[in-house]
Protein backbone atom coordinates (compact mmCIF):
# COMPACT_ATOMS: atom_id res chain seq x y z
CA UNK A 1 0.00 0.00 0.00
CA UNK A 2 1.33 3.25 -0.97
CA UNK A 3 1.81 6.28 1.68
CA UNK A 4 -1.86 7.36 1.50
CA UNK A 5 -3.96 4.44 0.44
CA UNK A 6 -5.60 5.88 -2.62
CA UNK A 7 -4.57 4.02 -5.07
CA UNK A 8 -4.86 0.97 -5.73
CA UNK A 9 -2.52 -1.75 -5.48
CA UNK A 10 -2.35 -2.47 -9.10
CA UNK A 11 -1.57 0.90 -10.13
CA UNK A 12 1.01 1.21 -7.38
CA UNK A 13 2.68 -2.45 -8.71
CA UNK A 14 2.69 -0.64 -12.15
CA UNK A 15 4.01 2.58 -11.00
CA UNK A 16 6.79 0.90 -8.85
CA UNK A 17 8.02 -1.65 -11.84
CA UNK A 18 8.18 1.54 -14.41
CA UNK A 19 10.31 3.16 -12.04
CA UNK A 20 12.58 0.72 -11.85
CA UNK A 21 15.48 1.12 -13.61
CA UNK A 22 15.89 5.34 -12.07
CA UNK A 23 15.69 3.69 -8.83
CA UNK A 24 18.56 0.74 -9.17
CA UNK A 25 20.58 3.88 -11.15
CA UNK A 26 19.97 6.07 -8.33
CA UNK A 27 20.18 3.49 -5.01
CA UNK A 28 23.05 1.97 -6.69
CA UNK A 29 25.31 4.82 -6.76
CA UNK A 30 23.80 6.32 -3.69
CA UNK A 31 24.78 2.95 -1.59
CA UNK A 32 28.52 3.03 -3.32
CA UNK A 33 28.73 6.88 -2.21
CA UNK A 34 27.33 5.91 1.53
CA UNK A 35 30.09 2.68 1.82
CA UNK A 36 31.72 3.40 5.28
CA UNK A 37 29.58 6.98 6.07
CA UNK A 38 28.03 7.07 9.08
CA UNK A 39 27.40 11.12 9.08
CA UNK A 40 25.85 13.33 6.17
CA UNK A 41 29.13 15.58 5.74
CA UNK A 42 29.95 17.72 3.34
CA UNK A 43 31.55 15.01 0.97
CA UNK A 44 28.62 12.73 1.39
CA UNK A 45 26.34 15.90 0.21
CA UNK A 46 29.06 16.70 -2.19
CA UNK A 47 28.44 12.61 -3.96
CA UNK A 48 24.57 13.07 -3.27
CA UNK A 49 24.57 16.18 -5.47
CA UNK A 50 26.23 14.53 -8.72
CA UNK A 51 24.47 11.23 -7.92
CA UNK A 52 20.85 13.66 -8.50
CA UNK A 53 22.33 15.56 -11.48
CA UNK A 54 23.86 12.72 -13.33
CA UNK A 55 19.46 10.82 -12.27
CA UNK A 56 18.32 14.24 -14.69
CA UNK A 57 16.98 15.95 -11.58
CA UNK A 58 19.08 18.96 -13.20
CA UNK A 59 21.32 21.40 -12.43
CA UNK A 60 19.35 24.35 -10.56
CA UNK A 61 16.85 22.41 -8.89
CA UNK A 62 19.54 19.50 -7.44
CA UNK A 63 21.16 22.52 -5.90
CA UNK A 64 18.10 23.57 -4.24
CA UNK A 65 17.69 20.08 -2.72
CA UNK A 66 20.89 19.72 -1.00
CA UNK A 67 20.59 23.17 -0.01
CA UNK A 68 17.53 22.23 1.89
CA UNK A 69 19.39 19.08 3.04
CA UNK A 70 22.14 21.21 4.22
CA UNK A 71 20.13 23.16 6.39
CA UNK A 72 17.89 20.37 7.82
CA UNK A 73 21.32 18.62 8.90
CA UNK A 74 23.13 21.78 9.94
CA UNK A 75 19.83 22.02 12.83
CA UNK A 76 19.02 18.54 13.85
CA UNK A 77 22.74 17.70 13.71
CA UNK A 78 22.31 13.96 14.26
CA UNK A 79 21.38 13.35 10.84
CA UNK A 80 23.13 9.74 9.70
CA UNK A 81 23.33 8.38 6.65
CA UNK A 82 20.38 5.97 7.31
CA UNK A 83 18.65 8.70 7.88
CA UNK A 84 19.22 10.03 4.24
CA UNK A 85 16.67 8.59 2.55
CA UNK A 86 13.88 10.23 4.61
CA UNK A 87 14.81 13.37 4.03
CA UNK A 88 15.63 13.34 0.76
CA UNK A 89 12.42 11.92 0.24
CA UNK A 90 10.42 14.40 2.29
CA UNK A 91 12.55 17.76 0.86
CA UNK A 92 11.38 16.08 -2.63
CA UNK A 93 7.86 15.51 -1.83
CA UNK A 94 8.15 18.83 -0.18
CA UNK A 95 9.72 20.69 -3.69
CA UNK A 96 6.80 19.25 -5.92
CA UNK A 97 4.07 20.49 -3.82
CA UNK A 98 5.35 23.66 -3.84
CA UNK A 99 5.31 23.55 -7.51
CA UNK A 100 1.73 22.67 -7.76
CA UNK A 101 1.48 19.54 -8.55
CA UNK A 102 -1.76 17.95 -8.80
CA UNK A 103 -2.12 16.00 -5.40
CA UNK A 104 -4.50 12.80 -5.26
CA UNK A 105 -7.54 14.04 -7.31
CA UNK A 106 -8.77 12.47 -9.91
CA UNK A 107 -8.18 14.47 -12.70
CA UNK A 108 -10.53 12.38 -15.29
CA UNK A 109 -13.66 13.43 -13.00
CA UNK A 110 -14.73 16.71 -14.45
CA UNK A 111 -17.91 17.23 -12.42
CA UNK A 112 -16.09 20.39 -11.36
CA UNK A 113 -14.80 21.37 -14.72
CA UNK A 114 -16.59 23.49 -17.49
CA UNK A 115 -18.41 21.47 -19.94
CA UNK A 116 -17.18 21.01 -22.11
CA UNK A 117 -13.56 20.73 -21.19
CA UNK A 118 -11.14 21.34 -23.93
CA UNK A 119 -7.92 20.03 -23.72
CA UNK A 120 -5.61 21.74 -25.99
CA UNK A 121 -2.07 19.03 -26.51
CA UNK A 122 1.31 20.39 -27.52
CA UNK A 123 4.83 18.27 -27.54
CA UNK A 124 7.33 17.62 -30.41
CA UNK A 125 6.78 13.95 -33.02
CA UNK A 126 7.97 11.05 -31.34
CA UNK A 127 7.47 12.19 -27.69
CA UNK A 128 3.73 10.21 -27.41
CA UNK A 129 1.49 12.89 -27.96
CA UNK A 130 -1.16 10.85 -29.94
CA UNK A 131 -0.88 7.95 -27.77
CA UNK A 132 -1.62 9.85 -24.57
CA UNK A 133 -4.33 11.64 -26.48
CA UNK A 134 -6.01 8.05 -27.16
CA UNK A 135 -5.06 7.18 -23.44
CA UNK A 136 -6.91 9.98 -22.09
CA UNK A 137 -10.11 9.89 -24.23
CA UNK A 138 -10.20 6.43 -23.27
CA UNK A 139 -9.80 6.79 -19.34
CA UNK A 140 -12.17 9.66 -19.45
CA UNK A 141 -14.84 7.48 -21.14
CA UNK A 142 -14.17 4.57 -18.48
CA UNK A 143 -15.64 7.06 -16.46
CA UNK A 144 -18.97 7.56 -18.27
CA UNK A 145 -17.68 10.81 -20.04
CA UNK A 146 -18.91 11.54 -23.53
CA UNK A 147 -15.07 12.96 -25.77
CA UNK A 148 -14.46 14.72 -28.83
CA UNK A 149 -10.91 14.37 -30.40
CA UNK A 150 -9.98 16.59 -32.98
CA UNK A 151 -6.42 16.15 -35.66
CA UNK A 152 -5.65 19.39 -35.69
CA UNK A 153 -1.58 18.18 -36.14
CA UNK A 154 -2.10 18.12 -39.57
CA UNK A 155 1.30 18.32 -41.14
CA UNK A 156 2.03 15.34 -40.33
CA UNK A 157 0.95 12.47 -42.40
CA UNK A 158 1.22 9.72 -39.79
CA UNK A 159 -0.66 12.28 -37.49
CA UNK A 160 -3.86 12.12 -38.66
CA UNK A 161 -3.98 8.56 -39.31
CA UNK A 162 -2.79 7.48 -36.05
CA UNK A 163 -5.38 9.66 -34.10
CA UNK A 164 -8.95 8.14 -36.20
CA UNK A 165 -6.94 5.03 -35.66
CA UNK A 166 -6.98 6.17 -31.63
CA UNK A 167 -10.93 7.18 -31.84
CA UNK A 168 -12.09 3.71 -33.38
CA UNK A 169 -9.96 1.94 -30.83
CA UNK A 170 -11.31 3.42 -27.97
CA UNK A 171 -14.57 4.20 -29.42
CA UNK A 172 -14.63 8.09 -29.94
CA UNK A 173 -15.78 10.41 -33.12
CA UNK A 174 -12.68 11.72 -34.27
CA UNK A 175 -12.94 15.43 -35.97
CA UNK A 176 -10.69 15.47 -39.21
CA UNK A 177 -9.71 17.66 -42.05
CA UNK A 178 -6.94 15.47 -43.72
CA UNK A 179 -3.92 16.34 -43.97
CA UNK A 180 -2.33 19.55 -45.29
CA UNK A 181 -5.39 21.48 -44.49
CA UNK A 182 -5.77 24.59 -41.57
CA UNK A 183 -5.49 23.45 -37.96
CA UNK A 184 -7.59 25.84 -36.24
CA UNK A 185 -10.14 25.01 -38.99
CA UNK A 186 -10.27 21.44 -37.47
CA UNK A 187 -10.58 22.98 -34.09
CA UNK A 188 -13.25 25.07 -34.74
CA UNK A 189 -14.99 22.18 -36.09
CA UNK A 190 -14.28 19.81 -33.35
CA UNK A 191 -15.38 22.23 -30.65
CA UNK A 192 -18.64 22.93 -32.55
CA UNK A 193 -19.51 18.82 -32.69
CA UNK A 194 -18.52 18.72 -28.91
CA UNK A 195 -20.88 21.22 -28.27
CA UNK A 196 -23.62 19.76 -30.48
CA UNK A 197 -23.02 16.05 -29.06
CA UNK A 198 -23.01 17.49 -25.23
CA UNK A 199 -19.53 16.44 -24.78
CA UNK A 200 -17.88 16.51 -21.33
CA UNK A 201 -14.29 16.61 -22.75
CA UNK A 202 -12.73 17.42 -26.07
CA UNK A 203 -9.16 17.02 -26.68
CA UNK A 204 -7.08 18.93 -29.38
CA UNK A 205 -3.87 17.64 -30.83
CA UNK A 206 -1.52 20.20 -32.54
CA UNK A 207 1.57 19.98 -34.65
CA UNK A 208 4.81 18.83 -33.29
CA UNK A 209 6.95 21.25 -34.67
CA UNK A 210 6.64 24.01 -37.12
CA UNK A 211 10.01 25.11 -39.32
CA UNK A 212 10.31 27.80 -36.45
CA UNK A 213 9.01 28.93 -32.91
CA UNK A 214 7.76 32.02 -34.39
CA UNK A 215 5.56 29.47 -36.85
CA UNK A 216 4.61 27.54 -33.60
CA UNK A 217 3.39 30.59 -31.76
CA UNK A 218 1.42 32.02 -35.10
CA UNK A 219 -0.48 28.85 -35.38
CA UNK A 220 -1.09 27.60 -31.52
CA UNK A 221 -2.00 31.17 -31.28
CA UNK A 222 -4.36 30.82 -34.23
CA UNK A 223 -5.69 27.59 -33.25
CA UNK A 224 -6.82 29.61 -29.71
CA UNK A 225 -8.74 32.53 -31.03
CA UNK A 226 -10.48 30.36 -33.47
CA UNK A 227 -11.76 28.11 -30.46
CA UNK A 228 -12.70 30.94 -28.85
CA UNK A 229 -15.19 31.73 -31.03
CA UNK A 230 -17.18 28.74 -30.17
CA UNK A 231 -16.09 28.99 -26.61
CA UNK A 232 -14.75 32.05 -25.53
CA UNK A 233 -12.71 30.46 -22.43
CA UNK A 234 -11.25 27.71 -24.40
CA UNK A 235 -8.95 26.07 -24.12
CA UNK A 236 -9.44 25.25 -20.42
CA UNK A 237 -5.93 23.28 -20.28
CA UNK A 238 -2.52 23.54 -22.47
CA UNK A 239 -0.90 20.13 -21.80
CA UNK A 240 2.12 19.89 -22.90
CA UNK A 241 3.76 15.78 -23.53
CA UNK A 242 7.37 15.20 -22.69
CA UNK A 243 9.18 11.78 -23.35
CA UNK A 244 10.76 11.59 -19.70
CA UNK A 245 13.37 8.84 -21.30
CA UNK A 246 15.07 12.15 -23.37
CA UNK A 247 16.08 13.41 -19.79
CA UNK A 248 17.55 16.69 -20.23
CA UNK A 249 16.48 16.73 -23.71
CA UNK A 250 13.11 17.08 -22.66
CA UNK A 251 13.93 20.04 -20.38
CA UNK A 252 15.04 21.93 -23.26
CA UNK A 253 11.44 21.21 -25.25
CA UNK A 254 9.55 22.00 -22.08
CA UNK A 255 11.49 25.49 -22.22
CA UNK A 256 11.13 26.09 -26.25
CA UNK A 257 7.16 25.17 -26.10
CA UNK A 258 6.55 27.68 -22.85
CA UNK A 259 8.19 30.72 -24.99
CA UNK A 260 5.84 29.20 -27.59
CA UNK A 261 2.69 29.35 -25.75
CA UNK A 262 1.05 29.54 -22.41
CA UNK A 263 1.39 25.76 -20.92
CA UNK A 264 -0.51 24.64 -18.03
CA UNK A 265 -0.02 20.92 -17.67
CA UNK A 266 2.49 18.42 -17.93
CA UNK A 267 2.47 14.89 -19.11
CA UNK A 268 5.52 13.29 -18.80
CA UNK A 269 5.79 9.33 -20.83
CA UNK A 270 7.86 6.36 -21.10
CA UNK A 271 9.40 6.61 -17.61
CA UNK A 272 9.21 2.72 -18.15
CA UNK A 273 12.24 1.41 -19.25
CA UNK A 274 14.35 4.77 -18.52
CA UNK A 275 16.73 5.83 -15.67
CA UNK A 276 15.99 8.81 -16.11
CA UNK A 277 12.95 9.25 -13.76
CA UNK A 278 14.01 11.97 -11.74
CA UNK A 279 13.80 14.61 -14.99
CA UNK A 280 10.25 14.67 -13.53
CA UNK A 281 11.00 16.44 -10.38
CA UNK A 282 13.06 18.95 -12.58
CA UNK A 283 11.13 19.67 -15.14
CA UNK A 284 8.26 20.05 -12.79
CA UNK A 285 10.53 22.83 -10.39
CA UNK A 286 12.31 24.43 -13.67
CA UNK A 287 8.98 25.70 -15.29
CA UNK A 288 6.33 26.08 -11.92
CA UNK A 289 4.09 23.91 -14.25
CA UNK A 290 2.08 21.25 -12.47
CA UNK A 291 2.50 17.69 -13.88
CA UNK A 292 -0.73 16.30 -14.10
CA UNK A 293 0.02 12.62 -15.78
CA UNK A 294 2.97 9.95 -16.01
CA UNK A 295 3.33 7.32 -18.42
CA UNK A 296 4.74 3.66 -16.29
CA UNK A 297 3.96 1.48 -19.20
CA UNK A 298 1.99 0.27 -22.50
CA UNK A 299 -1.34 -0.65 -20.63
CA UNK A 300 -4.24 2.30 -21.73
CA UNK A 301 -4.17 2.44 -17.91
CA UNK A 302 -0.30 3.18 -17.47
CA UNK A 303 -0.90 6.50 -18.22
CA UNK A 304 -1.51 7.63 -14.50
CA UNK A 305 -2.73 10.87 -12.87
CA UNK A 306 0.58 12.50 -11.50
CA UNK A 307 0.68 11.48 -6.91
CA UNK A 308 3.48 13.44 -5.68
CA UNK A 309 3.72 11.41 -2.90
CA UNK A 310 3.44 8.02 -4.48
CA UNK A 311 5.84 8.93 -6.82
CA UNK A 312 8.33 9.89 -4.59
CA UNK A 313 7.55 7.10 -2.29
CA UNK A 314 8.54 4.71 -5.34
CA UNK A 315 11.40 6.17 -6.71
CA UNK A 316 12.79 6.61 -3.21
CA UNK A 317 11.69 3.21 -2.04
CA UNK A 318 14.41 1.24 -1.33
CA UNK A 319 15.70 -2.13 -3.50
CA UNK A 320 14.80 -5.23 -2.00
Amino acid sequence: MGLFGFFSKEKKETLDKGLEKSKENFFGKLSRALVGKTTVDEEVLDELEEILISSDVGVGTTVKIIRRIEERVARDKYATTDELDRILREEVAALLQENKSIDITDSFETEHLPKPYVIMVVGVNGVGKTTTIGKLAHQFQQRGRKVVLGAADTFRAAAVDQLKMWGQRVNVPVIDHGMNTDPSAVAYDALKKGVEIGADVIIIDTAGRLHTKVNLMNELGKIKRVMQKVLPDAPHEVLLVLDGSTGQNAVIQAREFTKATEVTALAITKLDGTAKGGVVVGISDEFQIPVKYIGVGEKMDDLQVFDRMEFVDSLFKRIG
